[in-house]
């Protein structure tokens, strides 16, 4: 009788930790460089998305974080009660990955420094970590040098699908001006 109660217990305790001990490894990789961010659920890569980061004066953290709060509907307190559906916070700062309406921008830097990616996309996400615990996740932001201005500012190449510089898209060059600036303006104030 005594065994049985022992196997009983056990088998119990077993299956109250089974939930724990099937979770998969999340890792959230960001890339700021190019704007994707890659999904890995065990090891194998599952989902590459494009996403924005921080825009030039709003930097998205680099590093390796732990998400620790998840909201389903949040609204954001510093930028007049923007909406951020499905939002996975992993800096004690508010940095979190989200939902945006924004889906236009994506996989160019225009957020306020969250990772900002499409609403179905950011669903999946959400629900993917919440089925496998925040602890079982890793969000790794890397990519870009975090300045705001173009070592490679001298060599501008144009894509032929956009027209938008190559470097509008990298973490380290700042949008280029669409108004073309004459030198010789500047030499007016000489001769007056």
């Amino acid at each position: 009788m005594r065994v049985r109660l022992v196997v009983a217990a056990v088998m119990l305790l077993g299956m109250l930790g089974a939930g724990n001990a099937f979770a998969a490894q999340v890792l959230i990789s960001i890339n700021k460089s190019n704007q994707k961010m890659t999904v890995s659920i065990d090891g194998e890569k599952t989902y590459v998305w494009p996403v924005s980061t921080g825009a030039p004066g709003y930097s998205t953290p680099s590093g390796d974080f732990r998400p620790f709060r998840m909201e389903r509907d949040h609204f954001s307190k510093e930028w007049d009660d923007a909406p951020m559906p499905h939002s996975i916070f992993f800096t004690m700062q508010g940095h979190a990955i989200h939902g945006s309406p924004h889906t236009k921008r994506l996989g160019t830097r225009a957020s306020h420094g969250c990772v900002r990616l499409a609403p179905p996309n950011a669903a999946k996400l959400f629900a993917l970590v919440q089925k496998n615990g925040m602890k079982n996740t890793r969000v790794v932001v890397k990519g870009g040098f975090g300045f705001d201005f173009d070592f490679f500012s001298s060599r501008s190449t144009r894509s032929s699908r956009s027209g938008i510089s190559a470097y509008d898209y990298n973490e380290y060059a700042p949008r280029k001006s669409k108004k073309k600036r004459n030198p010789l303006d500047d030499l007016g104030s000489i001769f007056d």
